[in-house]
């Protein structure tokens, strides 16, 4: 008979387990059996909850997303003016846990991912127009009808951060990275300012 209420602790442990698997071995090529063991379960388990393979690598990449979307709301409840909510997306984006190496490795497989799993492909599309709308929307009093444009310039720069990270042996320094996009920012709007 089936314990209570462990579907979701069990589902926990498995994405948690999906996320540090493909962080530590570097590709989405992690068996399910290989996540299950990470996880303190079996396989069988494994798929009960989720079905396949590909169903725990999409709830792990919404994981992922989920956690980046917390991060950036509590920053930009903190931020008064635009310019400090574009600062507070930049932060958000590098800070813990979503900026450690094994999230960052996990983070570029998903991008590989998302050019054959259609639901990844549409976790990706959601999550890039997110990221230069909300950026764009705290960039229209900074930078007027330039803000689209130096929003998705600094989306890219922050997405490169990451692919940057991913191919380095030390570990991520979100501090640097919010850094090098911040004065991208700065560049930018001296830019809309002359």
């Amino acid at each position: 008979m089936p314990k209570l209420g462990m579907q979701p602790i069990r589902r926990d442990a498995l994405i948690k387990a999906t996320i540090e698997q493909i962080g530590e071995k570097g590709t989405t090529d992690v068996t399910v059996a290989q996540i299950a063991r990470a996880a303190g379960m079996s396989s069988a388990l494994a798929h009960h909850y989720f079905g396949s393979k590909s169903d725990i690598l999409v709830e792990a990449m919404r994981q992922i997303l989920r956690t980046y979307g917390d991060l950036v709301r509590g920053a930009l409840v903190q931020a008064q003016t635009p310019h400090e909510r574009v600062q507070a997306i930049i932060f958000a984006s590098f800070a813990q846990p979503n900026f450690d190496r094994t999230h960052v490795v996990a983070w570029m497989n998903f991008y590989v991912l998302a050019n054959v799993e259609p639901r990844a492909a549409r976790l990706l599309r959601v999550y890039q127009r997110r990221l230069r709308s909300n950026l764009a929307a705290h960039l229209r009093p900074l930078s007027g009808a330039r803000a689209m444009d130096v929003a998705k310039r600094l989306a890219a720069l922050i997405d490169g951060l990451y692919l940057y990270h991913s191919l380095r042996a030390e570990a991520p320094n979100g501090a640097r990275a919010a850094e090098h996009v911040n004065a991208a920012l700065r560049a930018e709007l001296a830019l809309c300012a002359s």
